[in-house]
């Protein structure tokens, strides 16, 4: 699970055919965590069929071994593991290497400050760059004591709570990995843990929670939506389907969309109303997409999405809709690139703590593929070609998964072909991301550099 320290620098043009076909991408991440997390925190076996096996996710299910639970593997996506119910994690014997996974080591904060026990925790470069105050402030109230590097960075170490006390926190900003840490924490504490959001972020913590037998209640109120759960529930096991992730999604919906000619169908995504901001955003571009065989399978709706070719025209993105695709924003800044006028997405500050300073890295993958793009306070700002994107640079990644991927993507679209400085990372939540793209464009268009 180790990432190799030599760089793999890929190159991307644009195929020879138009994109075509059905396609499944890697199970959705943020399902797959937690449905490790709660398998281990559950009373009896859950079968989890889907599972996404890219690196941040298989880092999970070794923390959830190291922490007592029985995490195996039965076949390709098909996993299962016997927990030890609510409280019941042990100390683990050696550090918590959470590789690439912000999302992992967020949520693990809030699982490890409910147990009385000790464990430390450390990531890849990447990762131990990314703060972590934003978790381990509000954890602390629950009786919880945090070490970390200066300016709240890991290696982190942590002893959980005794007698964890329930939260009552309101976030200074949206964020899902925040609220998903506080209600993880409030399993273990007596009493109601309350956390209000000022807008609402992914709920998949909340349908897990119910899914399992919590009491969970959810309002929205003047103040935000507030999310109350009873903590010390007997979660029992319960299987868990998990839907293609609408995040991996996007990368061959807008490669489909810029494209000429291109048709192409995903089946099995997630269309969880608080993961589609993208799609709503594609389609006020003008975008052809649209949704077929919807369904709810494990309490999330699922369904097939279907991208034909077309002009976009540019648009500005709202503030209050980045909870919703805070991963797409990259994505979404490609499929500007070729659209008619200037788009604006705004209220991007949470951009600046993802595995780079995605904002400005975004800005400097546009530059170097000749768009002008532009910062303004916490705005990117994109003129679009109304065309064709002309491409011809090299993009550097900083480590950042979704930046590589979105950097090959323009290059499908681009007049000259687009190189990224190093790949290696797109296996944390994309496994066979380059191999799928082939498939839909028929040949080798995403190659070694």
């Amino acid at each position: 699970m180790s990432h190799d320290a030599s760089p793999r620098p890929l190159r991307a043009q644009a195929p020879a055919a138009p994109l075509s076909g059905t396609h499944r991408v890697p199970g959705d991440k943020s399902i797959s965590h937690r449905a490790l997390m709660f398998g281990a925190l559950a009373i009896g076996t859950t079968e989890i069929e889907g599972l996404l096996e890219g690196e941040d996710v298989l880092r999970t299910a070794a923390a959830m071994r190291a922490l007592g639970a029985t995490v195996e593997q039965q076949g390709p996506g098909a996993w299962r593991v016997a927990g030890r119910g609510i409280g019941g994690l042990v100390e683990p014997a050696d550090v918590l290497d959470m590789g690439n996974s912000g999302t992992a080591a967020r949520l693990l904060c809030g699982l490890l400050a409910g147990h009385p026990i000790f464990s430390v925790m450390t990531g890849d470069a990447s990762l131990r760059r990314r703060p972590m105050l934003r978790v381990t402030d509000p954890l602390s109230a629950t009786g919880a004591s945090f070490w970390t590097r200066e300016g709240g960075r890991l290696p982190l170490a942590v002893q959980g709570a005794t007698d964890p006390l329930p939260l009552d926190y309101r976030l200074p900003v949206a964020s899902a990995q925040v609220k998903s840490a506080c209600l993880l924490a409030g399993l273990c504490a007596r009493g109601t843990t309350r956390v209000v959001e000022p807008e609402p972020t992914r709920d998949h913590t909340e349908n897990m929670l119910r899914h399992f037998g919590a009491a969970v209640r959810v309002e929205d109120t003047a103040e935000g939506r507030v999310i109350e759960l009873e903590g010390q529930p007997e979660l029992t096991a319960a299987p868990i389907l998990v839907p293609g992730d609408p995040s991996s999604a996007a990368f061959l919906l807008v490669a489909a969309l810029l494209v000429p000619g291109s048709q192409v169908t995903i089946a099995n995504v997630g269309l969880n109303p608080l993961r589609t901001g993208l799609f709503a955003t594609l389609r006020e571009m003008g975008a052809e997409l649209r949704i077929e065989n919807a369904r709810v399978e494990g309490g999330e709706p699922v369904g097939d999405l279907v991208a034909t070719h077309g002009p976009l025209r540019a648009v500005e993105v709202p503030p209050e809709r980045a909870p919703s695709m805070i991963d797409e924003y990259p994505v979404l800044a490609v499929a500007a690139a070729a659209a008619t006028g200037i788009t604006r997405m705004r209220g991007l500050a949470e951009l600046r703590v993802k595995e780079s300073d995605r904002l400005a890295a975004a800005a400097a993958m546009l530059a170097a593929n000749g768009i002008a793009a532009r910062i303004e306070g916490d705005d990117l700002l994109v003129e679009g070609t109304g065309g064709v994107i002309p491409g011809g640079g090299t993009v550097v990644t900083h480590m950042d998964h979704r930046l590589a991927m979105s950097a090959l993507v323009m290059g499908l679209a681009a007049r000259a072909p687009v190189a990224v400085d190093d790949a290696g990372f797109i296996e944390t939540s994309f496994p066979g991301f380059a191999a799928l793209m082939n498939r839909a464009a028929g040949s080798e268009a995403i190659r070694p550099a």
